[in-house]
């Protein structure tokens, strides 16, 4: 019987994997989570973390952020995917949490990309900023994205732990995904003295 008893109480003692990071790559608690943060050692998505920095808090307006985001994200697909593989889908979280804030997730064609992408792009500079890159448990992005905010009535924009995305214009989705149906990695070549963001 004491046996028996004991082991209820390892099992209820024994960690269980923690579902905000299997959902999102990430957790508000960090290592400090009381469930386990189990890293992929192999993904087609990879995490760079707190990368955007969103100006929304400046005195520009709301078409200069635009503006300013899709620059950013431009920058980021066309150079990643000119440098790893084919990209699937790319992803830019508008939280205003530390763990989602500017969050970029890519999700490659195929695993080894994202390998690639994550040991050439950790600890390089991005705009001064040093990149944490890593690969993510992330399978499919709307699983992690917050319901509440897709129909605009998310009331925790600092303690969501669900994904706010921050939308692409349209002309630029066109220009970057469906340029690949006229056998482009994208549309437009690449000038020989284009200047890459990550350094």
């Amino acid at each position: 019987m004491a046996e028996f008893l004991a082991s209820i109480y390892r099992m209820e003692n024994d960690k269980v994997d923690c579902p905000l990071y299997e959902k999102t790559g990430v957790c508000r608690h960090g290592d400090s989570c009381s469930h386990i943060h189990n890293k992929p050692t192999c993904s087609k998505t990879c995490i760079l973390r707190n990368l955007y920095e969103n100006p929304q808090n400046s005195a520009k307006s709301s078409e200069g952020n635009q503006e300013h985001f899709d620059n950013f994200f431009e920058d980021v697909f066309v150079e990643c995917e000119y440098k790893y593989g084919e990209i699937e889908e790319m992803n830019v979280c508008g939280n205003l949490g530390d763990h989602l804030r500017g969050n970029v997730y890519i999700k490659f064609r195929r695993e080894e990309d994202a390998e690639k992408a994550v040991a050439d792009l950790n600890n390089s500079r991005f705009g001064g900023r040093i990149i944490q890159a890593e690969l993510c448990p992330v399978i499919d992005v709307r699983d992690a994205c917050c319901r509440h905010y897709e129909m605009g009535r998310c009331n925790r924009p600092r303690l969501c732990n669900f994904m706010h995305l921050k939308p692409i214009s349209r002309d630029l989705g066109r220009f970057l995904y469906t340029g690949r149906n006229f056998g482009r990695i994208y549309c437009r070549p690449l000038s020989p003295t284009k200047k890459f963001p990550f350094e």
